[in-house]
């Protein structure tokens, strides 16, 4: 369970700032569009991950909270 970023690949117009705050946690295909590592973002990183969803032109990244699915209570 942790924080996640999400992308609306429609909106997304590959502008790259987000790769620019969080290279840690994206990198930029080919085409500029992003591409974001696998996880939760670790904790320290969560403050540039917000920075990167509000400075996002086009609206496209959103962090969300990721919660544990019901079956891995068991």
């Amino acid at each position: 369970m942790g924080d996640v970023l999400r992308i609306d690949r429609i909106r997304c117009d590959g502008y790259g700032m987000c790769a620019e705050l969080l290279p840690e946690h994206i990198a930029l295909d080919d085409w500029g569009y992003p591409i974001f590592r696998s996880g939760p973002i670790p904790h320290r990183l969560v403050p540039l991950a917000r920075r990167a969803v509000e400075v996002c032109p086009v609206l496209a990244l959103s962090l969300v909270r990721e919660r544990a699915h019901p079956s891995s209570d068991h």
